[in-house]
């Protein structure tokens, strides 16, 4: 076999060795550059143990991460010592052309309730180490769980060194809300919202992707930063999607540009398998048909229930034509759909069967219906791409949620940072639950305590008690008793080692959806 750039595994004597299946790459392999350049990463964890996850890329940019196309075996391990004198559990995965070189292993027969280390190796190549806590047993008597919630990481805008910050949180797990990468073409020169000119950070790299080896290149390019590897090797990961993963402010079957759907959908497709390609996800969330299974739920003892939940894949189309806009009839469109009708079951049910002292409602868009209006407008102004745009699927989720004086909903998207309460009938019934939106770790760039017409906003929407506008992210410690959240916010992302500091501590008191603050 020659040696081509992309040849890059050579035998001790000079040839690539092939043993066993003849397509299967093994034994004494030797990289000519590292290949674990993407980092490690684990998530999905049960009470008996997680997913773990590597992609070969010795060339990430590079057509195929690099790659000869054929499978190549990698050895991982688990072990109960950040120094590996206990091996927990161990074996052999293939990282396949198929699945862009990525391993997903899914480790079970653990303890409950531990952290574990673990690592890969491929020849003669080692990854670096990560860490990952299995789950308290289900229904086991659980005093405390701290976690992150953290997600909008526009590469093109900002440094991660928020993602910094949180690796050192020494978190239970951690919660990915959505828009990991960001679909734009390379841009050299930097805006902000207003469309002024900003300082330049670091550019993407190809043009908006459209094809899988696009998407792989795009996801390739983020996760050679050292914050966000360090972030994923912490703690264990549960990721979900939201639109920046395919193209802005998709749904179902349909973007923005007016793409048949049936084109589209072959986009999309492609953005699903990179997603799973590139995520610390189970086999259950590999792709089939085009679509993903990607709701689901994690049991944190007694103490939490995490419902993460899918809000992009089966919504309809996002009334008075998208954007920020006036009252139009859309808004109480009687079909409209946010969730899907098996999923919103799926919610109801477990809500209703759920015992835990606490339910969290993961997931990627405000509920909170703000009027967004910044001046005299005679019709409220409200955000057509969150739940503010679907007036009846977001009073069945609320209804859903009364009663149990213990859910919380924590979303990202906005890049600012929000905390409220949740009524219903639109904003003037009963509070039902608390919703806190965390901030993006870089998109939108430096940010500011208060952003312009913050004022405005919070007068005309009582039930938000708070805002913030720098980047950053969430920190939750929840206990029988109280739920903690800590806005971890940084004051820049155009310089690096910018310090973290708390902006605000919210605490809601369990029976009671009502925000108090310390």
């Amino acid at each position: 076999m020659p040696i081509t750039r992309r040849a890059l595994l050579v035998g001790a004597a000079g040839s690539t060795l092939l043993l066993g299946a003849p397509a299967i790459v093994r034994a004494q392999q030797v990289f000519r550059a590292y290949p674990f350049t993407l980092g490690v990463a684990a998530g999905d964890a049960a009470a008996d143990g997680f997913v773990l996850w590597t992609r070969l890329a010795p060339e990430p940019l590079e057509p195929h991460g690099g790659m000869p196309m054929a499978p190549i075996a990698v050895q991982w391990e688990v072990a109960a010592d950040p120094a590996f004198k206990t091996i927990a559990a161990k074996g052999e995965a293939l990282a396949r052309p198929e699945l862009g070189h990525s391993v997903h292993v899914e480790v079970a027969g653990l303890q409950a309730d531990r952290p574990y280390w673990y690592r890969f190796t491929c020849g003669r190549e080692r990854s670096m180490r990560g860490r990952v806590k299995t789950l308290p047993a289900a229904g086991a008597s659980v005093a405390r769980a701290r976690f992150v919630v953290v997600g909008c990481q526009h590469y093109e805008q900002g440094l991660y060194t928020a993602y910094g910050h949180a690796a050192r949180e020494e978190a239970d797990f951690a919660f990915h809300y959505g828009d990991y990468i960001y679909e734009g073409r390379t841009s050299p020169i930097n805006f902000d919202y207003g469309g002024a000119p900003r300082k330049f950070i670091r550019a993407h790299v190809g043009e908006e992707p459209y094809s899988l080896d696009d998407y792989r290149r795009r996801y390739a390019q983020y996760k050679t930063d050292p914050d966000l590897q360090a972030a994923h090797a912490a703690t264990g990961w549960y990721a979900t999607f939201d639109d920046h993963e395919v193209q802005n402010n998709w749904v179902s079957d349909r973007d923005q540009n007016g793409t048949p759907p049936e084109a589209f959908l072959l986009r999309r497709a492609a953005a699903f398998q990179a997603w799973y390609e590139h995520m610390p996800v189970r086999n259950a969330s590999i792709p089939h048909g085009g679509a993903i299974q990607a709701y689901r739920r994690a049991r944190f003892g007694d103490l939490l229930d995490l419902h993460l939940l899918d809000t992009r894949q089966f919504r309809t189309d996002q009334p008075c034509d998208d954007g920020f806009k006036a009252r139009c009839a859309g808004w109480d469109a009687a079909d409209a759909q946010v969730l899907g009708s098996p999923q919103e079951a799926w919610l109801g049910r477990n809500l209703a069967e759920g015992k835990a002292r606490w339910n969290a409602i993961a997931q990627q868009v405000m509920v909170m219906p703000l009027d967004r209006r910044m001046g005299d407008e005679p019709e409220p102004i409200r955000n057509m791409d969150s739940w503010g745009g679907y007036d009846r699927p977001r009073e069945r989720l609320l209804s859903s949620f009364a009663g149990h004086g213990n859910v919380v909903v924590l979303t990202g998207d906005e890049h600012q940072n929000y905390a409220g309460e949740l009524r219903t009938h639109a904003r003037q019934g009963e509070a039902v639950a608390v919703e806190f939106v965390s901030t993006s770790i870089s998109s939108g760039g430096d940010g500011a305590d208060v952003r312009a017409g913050s004022d405005k906003i919070l007068a005309r929407n009582p039930y938000l008690k708070y805002m913030n506008d720098w980047r950053g992210y969430l920190l939750c410690d929840v206990t029988s008793d109280q739920w903690q959240a800590q806005f971890r916010t940084v004051d820049q992302v155009t310089e690096p080692n910018a310090p973290v500091k708390t902006a605000r501590t919210a605490i809601v008191p369990h029976g009671r959806p009502q925000l108090d603050f310390a």
